[in-house]
């Protein structure tokens, strides 16, 4: 935790960056050490000077607690872009090596689980042995934050039109956000419903069904999906298990809304049928990254394996407008 070398008297580091982040994580002097690896004194120790460099208070004690002042927070935002251009840089170093090696962590949400991962994996095995991929299941509000905070490299996440919790506006602010597909989204009817038998299903027509809502997510759409066709839909079952959904509607308890890549995920189950939407309703699939992951040799080669990938499960029309090979189209508002 030395930092007396004069080079640094009004510089920052990333070991700076990695104090602060810690202490905002562990709540503690005591727990950003634990995690450093360090003693409480030399983290104490490292924070006076970083605080006397900067000319600014960046740690509050509150009882036994550490919190970060506004200038921490400032640092700690720094920080998941400070360690990507590092990487980068490993990366880019390792190329010229001849190395193909990374380390890349994935979030993904429930359906992307079933049907992207298995594909992910094996191609990666094929074309890009030496890369490491972590996963780990999350919502996309989670998966959002899980880039932010440093704990995930990459995100595959979803959104609604008009959703007005979208993880991806405010809270994905200075981060990359880019369009990577489209998720249709499909009824889901008893084989033995009067509307079976066509195509383009009006939801107006399903005002009097019992609905089966899906994630908190899934659900605010569904009942703004309703409400447009001028009904709210009585919702007499909830759950975000897919094919949990499928049974149900199979034994005729109600009738509900899934996407594609969800009914991909399983065999379909012969007591459903599936039907199209007027319109074309669909979600938009994202992939999350702190700004300039691309950079990263392993992390572009995964995001470049999901984009082969996600037509294959979704259509060849669920690709954003161009190609999915073609330039890449970030969300203007970061």
């Amino acid at each position: 935790m030395d930092d007396t070398d004069g080079t640094r008297a009004s510089g920052l580091d990333i070991q700076d960056l990695r104090l602060i982040r810690a202490v905002a994580d562990g709540g503690s002097i005591t727990a950003a050490a634990a995690v450093l690896g360090y003693s409480q004194p030399a983290v104490s120790q490292h924070l006076k000077r970083l605080e006397a460099r900067t000319g600014l208070p960046l740690v509050e004690r509150v009882g036994r607690r550490a919190r970060l002042t506004e200038a921490g927070r400032v640092l700690a935002r720094h920080a998941p872009a400070v360690a990507t251009a590092l990487e980068a840089a490993q990366g880019d170093l390792d190329l010229l090596r001849g190395g193909g090696a990374g380390r890349v962590r994935l979030a993904g949400f429930p359906s992307a689980s079933a049907t992207v991962l298995p594909r992910l994996l094996a191609a990666l095995a094929q074309k890009h042995p030496g890369i490491q991929l972590q996963y780990v299941e999350a919502e996309p509000p989670e998966a959002v934050d899980a880039v932010r905070d440093g704990r995930a490299d990459l995100a595959l996440t979803f959104s609604f039109p008009g959703d007005r919790e979208d993880p991806h506006g405010e809270s994905a602010r200075g981060l990359s956000v880019q369009v990577v597909g489209h998720d249709d989204l499909l009824l889901v009817l008893p084989a033995a419903h009067p509307a079976a038998g066509e195509e383009g299903v009006d939801v107006a027509r399903l005002a009097e069904e019992n609905w089966i809502g899906g994630c908190p997510r899934c659900r605010r759409h569904l009942l703004e999906l309703c409400a447009r066709a001028g009904f709210a839909p009585r919702i007499t079952f909830e759950t975000d298990n897919f094919v949990a959904v499928e049974s149900l509607v199979a034994q005729g308890i109600g009738v509900a809304t899934l996407p594609r890549m969800a009914l991909e995920a399983t065999p379909r189950h012969a007591g459903v049928t599936i039907r199209s939407l007027p319109g074309r309703e669909r979600r938009t699939l994202h992939l999350v990254s702190a700004r300039g992951a691309e950079r990263v040799p392993s992390v572009r080669a995964v995001r470049e394996v999901v984009e082969r990938v996600l037509p294959g499960i979704l259509g060849p029309e669920s690709s954003p407008a161009g190609s999915a090979r073609g330039p890449r189209a970030e969300d203007p508002r970061n």
